[in-house]
């Protein structure tokens, strides 16, 4: 067993740290204030080869895979969980078509995003249907006038880079409308230009400002046969890609966490009370040594789930590994950037200070791509069928 990365992601880990000091952490506080795109970010991601990480290099991109991004994804988010998303959306949109779509469908939409060329989005969440994805209302009728095409109409929400996408991957439901079996829903892939296709609105959000989350209308949208991923009623299939994002969801806690024990270690170790610094308190020590042990711990896990990822292995079996890796790691983001607050105290409340950008931002891992109670159900289910189990 060998706990080392190989030279190319120690190379890629050094090489994106460096780009995340000089470039994303003077950037980090003002991305926040403004909420606008941060583009120049985005441009040094497309210099430095990071938006196509998982993109195999057949489809032109860098084929550093789950384990790749997630490690890069760690180091941004060390200084802005906003970055993180971005690179996050290189992987989220185009998993269903690496693992399900044709070869036509792979190579007109994943070499775009590996050179920087386009944007995706990922719509499964709808108003009524957050966890509960059965209770979509997103419906996709036979096309009368195209041979095994569709059209599609509904509204989903909380899409993460909505506005700045030029393709979707949408989910709906191609079987009975009342049904919650997830054979009764299709994935489709739709172009921006799409006639019935808009963006109604954008969120005002607690955190993760930079990227726009917003809605996503569809009314009338009609699709041919060659828009379907995978094959009608193929939902399961799919979902293996979003199984395949909880370790890259949870190298944002990581890097979240990272950053804000690390400027809250270096804070306390200059703020001077009752003749000392705070560092020299031992209950200050004790509480730095818990969060660090635990961010090892959601490294382990994250690090191992990427791995599996890698392999194909995110079917049902493996589900509960991942699981805890989305799950743990981004409830320890939420447990460090607490610490880092209270550790400075009424200072860390100010936006004189990262520690409070960080705590806004924290909240969100829980809640994204599974919360920490979907993440714990699936848990529990792999246990109780004994895909997790220890003899």
């Amino acid at each position: 067993m060998d706990f080392d990365l190989p030279d190319e992601l120690v190379a890629l880990q050094a090489s994106v740290r460096r780009l995340s000091q000089d470039k994303i952490k003077p950037r980090a506080r003002e991305i926040d204030s403004t909420g606008e795109y941060p583009q120049d970010i985005f441009d040094a991601f497309q210099a430095a080869g990071l938006l196509g990480l998982c993109i195999p290099e057949e489809y032109e991109g860098a084929g550093a895979g789950i384990l790749g991004l997630t490690i890069a994804i760690e180091e941004v988010t060390k200084y802005s969980n906003v970055t993180g998303l971005m690179l996050l959306l290189t992987r989220l949109p185009t998993g269903p078509i690496m693992i399900a779509g044709s070869e036509e469908q792979k190579l007109r939409y994943l070499p775009g995003i590996a050179q920087g060329t386009q944007r995706c989005a990922f719509g499964l969440s709808e108003p009524q249907a957050g966890s509960d994805v059965a209770g979509m209302r997103t419906v996709a009728t036979p096309d009368p006038d195209v041979k095994d095409g569709w059209i599609l109409n509904g509204l989903k929400c909380w899409m993460s880079g909505v506005v700045q996408a030029d393709w979707y991957v949408v989910f709906a439901k191609t079987g009975d409308p009342n049904s919650r079996d997830h054979g009764s829903i299709t994935c489709f892939v739709i172009d921006r230009d799409a006639p019935g296709l808009s963006v109604p609105r954008t969120d005002k959000k607690m955190g993760v400002r930079g990227v726009d989350t917003g809605e996503l209308l569809l009314e009338n949208v009609r699709v041919g046969p060659e828009n379907v991923i995978g094959e009608v009623g193929g939902f399961r299939l799919a979902m293996f890609g979003l199984n395949a994002m909880r370790p890259i969801v949870a190298a944002r806690g990581i890097g979240l966490a990272e950053g804000a024990i690390m400027y809250a270690t270096e804070y306390v170790k200059e703020r001077a009370a009752f003749g000392k610094t705070i560092a020299d308190f031992q209950g200050i020590q004790w509480k730095l040594a818990e969060i660090a042990t635990e961010i090892e711990a959601a490294r382990l896990l994250t690090y191992r789930a990427a791995w599996l990822a890698d392999q194909g292995k995110f079917t049902k079996e493996y589900v509960p590994y991942l699981s805890m890796a989305k799950m743990y790691a981004t409830e320890v983001g939420v447990k460090a950037s607490g610490i880092a607050v209270q550790l400075l105290g009424a200072a860390g409340y100010m936006e004189d200070h990262p520690t409070e950008l960080w705590y806004r931002d924290a909240k969100q891992l829980t809640i994204v791509e599974g919360t920490s109670q979907v993440q714990l159900g699936l848990i529990a289910r792999g246990l109780l069928g004994h895909d997790l189990w220890w003899d």
